[in-house]
């Protein structure tokens, strides 16, 4: 098996792992975990196993500089902690099919807030995926009870702060380490997590759930995140950021099937359609235009 074989199926895998957050989320909103609930067990159980194991990272940790904090920490602030919370309330608002698929507008921010902080120019190719991942989100909406507009904006919400993670940390990025940059959008998070209510609120429900939500939030961490995050990574090192981001459409497609088959979410015709043309925008963006996108985005952080 090539090496580059070998760093796509790494790709894959990491992609199935995100793929089951929307079914983790949403056993754990089941057992009568809210949204914010569920993003401070993922992130907080996260941080404890890293830092549990914190001597696998001391040799990228060793490269962090004083400097670098403030960009890393905003890096943080969006990439993870808010596109947490928006992504798991919109799971607890829309379900999990809906919320991965708003989630991947992103493509479409990046572009669009590129031309207003950056001042990157945006072809008629790309304004044409605009136009047409915004119709998708108009399809998505067209699901009576099961689109509700609080879910909508929360999902939007996810894809506004993965996007604007990569625009704004552009320069950050450059020169840390990627697990570097993972360890401390985690244990950044965890930390400003504490000083929230609804983490100690998560907590005290855990001791009182039953081995269903027990594995649900620590498979959340594990494999959701940490597995994830890693599968991701090692693959990265074997081929190419811009394809290697074609192949993480698997997330979007393993959460609408663990929602079809273990949740019995049931969609559309519309909002099917509407969830194609979004990922199909995604996965057009990150062909035709993968130079136009800042280099941290390539890179998902689910």
């Amino acid at each position: 098996m090539t090496p580059q074989t070998t760093g796509t199926l790494q790709i894959i895998a990491g992609a199935f792992c995100w793929g089951s957050l929307g079914l983790l989320g949403a056993t754990l909103n089941r057992a009568g975990f809210g949204g914010n609930e569920v993003a401070a067990l993922r992130i907080v159980i996260a941080a404890c196993i890293l830092s549990a194991v914190l001597p696998l990272f001391w040799r990228d940790l060793k490269q962090l500089h004083i400097r670098k904090l403030p960009g890393l920490a905003l890096q943080s602030l969006l990439g993870m902690l808010g596109m947490s919370l928006c992504y798991f309330a919109a799971i607890a608002h829309i379900g999990s099919s809906l919320a991965v698929a708003l989630l991947y507008t992103a493509p479409v921010w990046s572009l669009i807030f590129a031309r207003i902080l950056l001042g990157e120019s945006i072809t008629p190719k790309s304004a044409l995926l605009t136009v047409i991942a915004a119709a998708g989100v108009g399809l998505t909406m067209a699901g009576g009870g099961t689109a509700n507009p609080a879910g909508i904006l929360f999902g939007l919400g996810s894809g506004i702060c993965y996007a604007l993670y990569g625009v704004l940390g552009k320069r950050a990025m450059q020169g840390n380490p990627p697990m570097l940059v993972f360890f401390t959008s985690i244990t950044f998070s965890a930390l400003v997590l504490l000083l929230m209510p609804h983490t100690h609120s998560a907590f005290a429900k855990l001791p009182q759930q039953n081995a269903v939500a027990w594995i649900s939030a620590l498979a959340l961490a594990c494999v959701g995140t940490i597995a994830a995050y890693g599968l991701f990574v090692k693959g990265l090192q074997k081929m190419p950021a811009a394809k290697a981001s074609i192949f993480t459409v698997f997330e979007p497609l393993t959460a609408v099937v663990l929602a079809a088959l273990f949740l019995n979410e049931q969609l559309n015709g519309w909002q099917y359609l509407g969830i194609t043309l979004i990922l199909g925008t995604a996965v057009l963006n990150a062909v035709r235009f993968k130079n136009k996108f800042p280099k941290p985005f390539r890179r998902p952080l689910c």
